[in-house]
């Protein structure tokens, strides 16, 4: 099964100071070597966001290359704002990007590799499946 990585997966595998035995980078590359890994271009952009050094930048669109952006019609943009509007409505806000992930883990039948607490409380209220990392 694939699995739709959050940015902030992403980032902390992408930190400086990023241990070899931190669980989150080793189920990153576990998911890697498995080719599971599914990306879209609002993720891309706000792992590449924020590089102001271009060689940095330059290293890490490439190796972000390696993933194909998984492509996002008119019909994810309009689910990701109906569940944007349900979870207002029941007094949970969150940004677009993030509607957006839920809308296309949902309609590809994908869950979501999160460290950001603010899908949990999505969870409530639409019909998304968050990754559990293996032991």
């Amino acid at each position: 099964m694939k699995v739709l990585v959050d940015t902030s997966i992403w980032s902390q595998a992408l930190r400086k100071n990023a241990s070899s035995e931190d669980e989150i980078l080793n189920e990153l590359k576990e998911l890697i070597k498995e080719l599971r890994i599914v990306i879209i271009g609002p993720i891309r952009q706000e792992i590449l966001s924020g590089l102001s050094d271009t060689n940095k930048y330059d290293q890490l669109k490439e190796r972000l290359s390696f993933f194909d952006d998984l492509p996002l019609d008119t019909e994810y943009f309009e689910y990701a704002a109906q569940l944007s509007n349900t979870c207002r409505i029941k007094g949970i806000q969150g940004s677009h990007t993030d509607f957006l992930i839920c809308s296309v883990a949902i309609k590809n039948g994908i869950p979501i590799y999160t460290l950001d607490k603010d899908f949990a409380n999505y969870k409530k209220y639409i019909d998304i499946e968050l990754y559990k990392r293996r032991k």
